[in-house]
């Protein structure tokens, strides 16, 4: 590791040589250099937990507590001498991992060892484990996955270590590691080496365990719900259900013309049609549209549905999704999301679409020409365009960016939401809301339309100034069909997961947390 820190990788040729000596040693010496089965080891998590069976024994066998570590001022090498007679006793561990400190002293070797749940010491003093175990030691490379049996203890230097008393090769590393301590300096060559950024960048591996423990928790919270997980197609014949560019693909078989699915909804309300009254699916779903650090072309989406419920049932459902996941995570309900603390204690605001127009713009969201002449004074182009698609684009622009959050924006206008029931008492407007946090819309839900009628002469609605893939004017005749055969009232909702681990973890950019994230090919 002989690398500047501005190098991403060494890909010197002298390295790469050298571990490929190690690698004909090890076979020469009869060492399988890829390892074999490994029992009844201990995660270094666990054997850190054990700290407090490290003892002091004296010669008469009385046991002694070992003293608070986190004491400034601590000798602890004093503090044994201070005791009298006697030796730290401890516990008999095994633990694997890979090497990733490495300080070779003569007759002893420190190691730094790491696995998923965190990284111990290795102390291997040539007396300790024998000459040919000692030998082994020389043929480790930063890197390698290696294997100790030996007794936890503490340095003299009070530092908790497993002094080894049996080696055990489990896999050569043939490449250098990145430099140090530095990881991965590329952000975009992390998201091509994923498996690389997991073990050397600090806390990229906690992100990806809090993303699993997120969606868990996501599950069990609609299991308590008696909701029903399902799968449904992710090849479709019609890009519906969101307003999104698709990406294509043909069936050669059936010669179709096929997409990949944008959105989950119109599959499981099918399945409402079939009687299956709480249901979801947590999917990959696909979008052939721009990369930015909120957008991935394939992303994770959570769609649920439930019959006889509406918007309100999925705002209570969504902030007990939200704060069940982040009980699930720890740290609290006050997060640092960049440098802004969001507040996720509930009950979440709620503010109306209309009220938050009038609040920013100080215009009636109601008025046409307003609208108009507004949406000129801040630089959008109105011409053609429906006045609620003027007005989207003026929330879009200058209300969304305000909205810190959690806050569940509501009633939104009917025209833009063709899947969407109409309040009773005023048309124009649907039961629609949509979550932002931070600015970036992390919830969508609406009470279901199942009028099939409405739904049909909706499907054929294109508004005037409304681009093609921001549409939901796509006929699914099929679709129309089901809900001619009764779909009962329903509430429906979608909520992005990759967004919600970004803002529970702090990350930046969505591509943070997706393991393998779309990116640019290279040579």
């Amino acid at each position: 590791m002989n690398n500047s820190p501005d190098d991403a990788l060494n890909d010197d040729g002298d390295h790469q040589r050298a571990r490929r000596e190690k690698l004909a040693k090890l076979n020469a010496a009869g060492v399988d250099p890829w390892g074999q089965r490994f029992d009844d080891r201990s995660m270094i998590q666990e054997v850190r937990q054990r700290a407090e069976e490290v003892k002091f024994k004296l010669e008469d066998g009385t046991l002694v507590e070992l003293p608070d570590f986190d004491q400034p001022d601590l000798e602890y090498r004093q503090w044994k001498s201070d005791q009298g007679p006697g030796a730290e006793i401890g516990p008999q561990v095994r633990v694997a991992g890979r090497i990733i400190l490495m300080r070779p002293t003569g007759k002893l070797v420190f190691l730094n060892l790491r696995d998923m749940t965190g990284d111990i010491q290795i102390f291997i003093g040539k007396n300790q484990v024998g000459e040919e175990n000692f030998a082994l030691s020389k043929l480790f490379d930063l890197g390698d996955l290696v294997g100790v049996d030996g007794r936890l203890g503490r340095t003299n230097t009070g530092e908790l270590t497993v002094f080894a008393e049996r080696l055990h090769f489990h896999c050569k590393m043939l490449e250098p590691p990145p430099e140090k301590h530095a990881g991965l300096a590329d952000v975009e060559l992390r998201q091509r080496m994923r498996y690389l950024d997991l073990v050397y960048t600090d806390g990229v591996r906690d992100t990806f365990l809090n993303r699993t423990r997120i969606v868990k928790s996501i599950r069990e919270t609609l299991d308590q719900e008696s909701f029903w997980e399902v799968e449904g197609p992710t090849l479709h014949t019609i890009a519906g259900g969101a307003a999104a560019r698709p990406f294509t693909t043909h069936h050669n078989a059936l010669d179709m013309d096929l997409t990949m699915r944008i959105a989950l909804e119109l599959h499981l309300k099918r399945l409402l049609v079939g009687g299956i009254e709480r249901v979801y699916e947590l999917g990959r779903v696909y979008r052939n549209e721009g990369i930015s650090p909120r957008h991935n072309p394939e992303f994770t989406m959570l769609e649920c549905y439930q019959a006889y419920g509406d918007y309100e049932s999925m705002m209570d459902l969504t902030e007990k999704l939200v704060v069940n996941a982040i009980d699930a995570i720890g740290g609290g309900y006050k997060r640092k999301f960049g440098d802004v603390e969001i507040d996720f204690t509930p009950p979440f605001a709620r503010h109306k679409y209309d009220d938050l127009v009038a609040q920013h713009t100080g215009i009636d969201p109601h008025d046409a020409d307003q609208l108009t002449a507004y949406a000129k004074s801040v630089g959008l182009d109105p011409t053609g365009k429906h006045p609620d698609v003027i007005k989207n684009e003026i929330f879009e622009e200058k209300v969304e960016d305000t909205l810190v959050g959690p806050v569940f924006v509501i009633d939104y206008p009917a025209s833009i939401c063709p899947l969407t029931k109409r309040k009773t008492d005023n048309p124009a407007i649907a039961e629609r809301f949509e979550m932002f946090i931070c600015g970036m819309e992390l919830a969508n839900a609406y009470t279901e339309l199942n009028d099939p009628d409405l739904q049909e002469q909706l499907f054929k609605t294109q508004l005037d100034g409304q681009e093609e893939e921001d549409s939901m004017a796509k006929m699914d005749n099929d679709f129309i069909k089901a809900l001619r055969h009764g779909m009962p009232p329903a509430g429906g909702l979608g909520v992005g997961i990759d967004r919600l681990v970004m803002l529970l973890t702090d990350s930046k950019s969505i591509r943070d947390v997706i393991l393998f994230p779309l990116l640019r090919h290279i040579d």
